[in-house]
């Protein structure tokens, strides 16, 4: 074994599912050692957090830096975009059904790195190393790693929050089942002439989503889902012909528009491990769980992996990678996050299908959401949280008098 330096937890992953990891353990009096570079300062997407998980970044203190380039969503509406025979009716999502201003809120992925980076730095408990982990070596008792920068580390638990090409997950063992969509998301942000009175609006199309997201003022991102082809022609459009390809393609319903960023591209794919959590590691962020922009489900599945640790690590106090903990992680991750990959699969799968019981089954499952309000404010709050929806509609039965 390597006589490296010996640390209870170590996070390999710097960005934002690291970070918040990182700053969530440090609140439950652990010390914590975050290893990997920056994150990248020229992201131009955006994430959409929900509710939870904003409730989540209050709770490790960020909210607040974080809050004054956030822009609220208050209402999600779907729209068929198709030209297919069959139809699905436009359905609206209001956070006031649920008794909420928002749903939650849009933050630029720069802006939110930057603060959560800013957070991590300032605290004294986290200590941050910007190197690679180069190799892993998993032992009955520790997990060691050897850095870029020739340092060694022993760690009783190691958090992976490395991406979707994880090394830590592969030298865990964890195998994953992988797969490729015909599809490249192009995201940009752009201005308009009309206000989007915090309203994100999802066309559903024949190659995938065309979302819009509200930012602050008369700005939106834009996270325009098609097959690579189309793709490569957008991305060498001038942002003039862009603009208008966007206006068009959003009905008119946002006035004229101007591209305000350089378009990229981001090839879709998919990925779940076998198990999540293995070897004295733990999977989060897209180290666990890779699917389609559909939904806002990313990040927010993340900061629930964090929880989750939190909640494991009490199964033994005196071991943070005991195989109590470990065991304990899989089997809370595991149904939540089966659930969103495959119900996100399903729904992208069903806009690119030409088949018509596909159609019809889509068509069906809208209308419902649409005309039936207790389904609708179900498939609300189960969006927010797993078990919410369940939870709000059981009975409050009357306790027992002993």
């Amino acid at each position: 074994m390597k006589h490296g330096q010996t640390r209870d937890i170590v996070i390999n992953g710097g960005g934002p599912a690291g970070m918040m990891a990182a700053l969530a353990l440090t609140g439950r009096g652990y010390h914590v050692t975050l290893i990997g570079p920056e994150t990248d300062k020229d992201d131009r997407r955006t994430t959409a957090l929900m509710n939870p998980a904003i409730q989540f970044l209050e709770s490790i203190n960020v909210w607040d830096a974080i809050r004054p380039k956030a822009a609220a969503l208050s209402s999600m509406r779907i729209i068929d975009g198709t030209k297919r025979l069959i139809r699905s009716p436009t359905v609206t999502f209001r956070a006031s059904e649920l008794g909420e201003e928002t749903f939650g809120f849009n933050i630029p992925n720069a802006h939110l790195n930057e603060k959560l980076s800013e957070a991590v730095n300032a605290d004294q408990r986290i200590e941050r190393i910007h190197a690679h982990a180069e190799s892993f070596t998993s032992n009955s008792d520790n997990v060691e790693l050897t850095l870029s920068d020739g340092q060694l580390f022993n760690t009783r638990l190691l958090i992976a929050a490395d991406g979707r090409n994880s090394g830590a997950r592969d030298a865990a063992g964890i195998r994953t089942h992988r797969w490729a969509y015909p599809q490249t998301a192009v995201v940009l942000c752009f201005s308009h002439e009309r206000p989007h009175e915090n309203i994100s609006t999802e066309f559903h199309t024949e190659t995938g989503p065309f979302t819009q997201v509200p930012l602050q003022g008369n700005r939106s991102s834009l996270v325009w889902v098609v097959d690579p082809a189309q793709a490569t022609t957008l991305l060498t459009m001038s942002a003039e012909q862009l603009s208008r390809e966007i206006e068009n393609r959003m009905q008119h319903m946002l006035g004229a528009v101007s591209v305000e960023t350089v378009p990229q591209g981001w090839p879709l794919s998919g990925l779940v491990p076998h198990v999540f959590a293995a070897k004295r590691t733990i999977l989060i962020g897209e180290a666990a769980h890779v699917f389609p922009p559909i939904g806002a489900q990313g990040l927010n599945l993340g900061t629930r992996d964090i929880e989750t640790i939190l909640t494991a690590l009490k199964a033994d106090i005196s071991d943070p990678g005991s195989d109590r903990v470990i065991r304990q992680y899989d089997r809370l991750r595991r149904p939540d996050i089966l659930a969103r990959t495959g119900s996100v699969d399903a729904l992208n799968r069903s806009l690119l299908s030409p088949m018509l019981p596909a159609q019809i089954a889509r068509n069906f499952g809208l209308e419902m959401l649409r005309n039936f309000m207790p389904l609708r404010s179900f498939f609300m709050r189960e969006g927010l949280r797993p078990g919410s929806g369940f939870n709000k509609m059981l009975p409050a039965f009357p306790k027992r008098k002993v």
